[in-house]
């Protein structure tokens, strides 16, 4: 696999082997967190992993505590994962301007 990969496509495997685990050993798990899983990926592979979380979205639906969280900078990455089909709304984490972190509800874009 050496020279063979990019950075982002490994970076995106080794992401993919973490869920690929989780969904192994913690069946019936109500929460899947990931913290920044765009950072050195190119959009290529963001959408890749954009599908694939999708699909997860979609195995788990019927499972009542099932909740994925995802940190991210990367605005496109989280509306492609949160089509209106998965979910409804999302938390938006900004800051105002005496710097203090504010949480606003928001609906998902069509």
């Amino acid at each position: 696999m050496r020279g063979r990969c990019s950075a982002g496509q490994k970076v995106l495997a080794s992401i993919i082997i973490r869920l690929a685990l989780a969904e192994t050993f913690c069946i019936d798990c109500g929460i899947l967190a990931l913290d920044e899983p765009t950072t050195n990926l190119d959009e290529e592979n963001s959408r890749s992993l954009a599908i694939m979380l999708q699909q997860i979205i979609e195995l788990r639906s019927s499972q009542q505590n099932f909740q994925l969280l995802v940190i991210t900078h990367d605005e496109h990455f989280a509306q492609m994962i949160g089509k209106r089909q998965y979910c409804e709304k999302y938390w938006y984490v900004h800051k105002d301007e005496n710097q203090y972190s504010k949480l606003l509800m928001q609906d998902v874009i069509e």
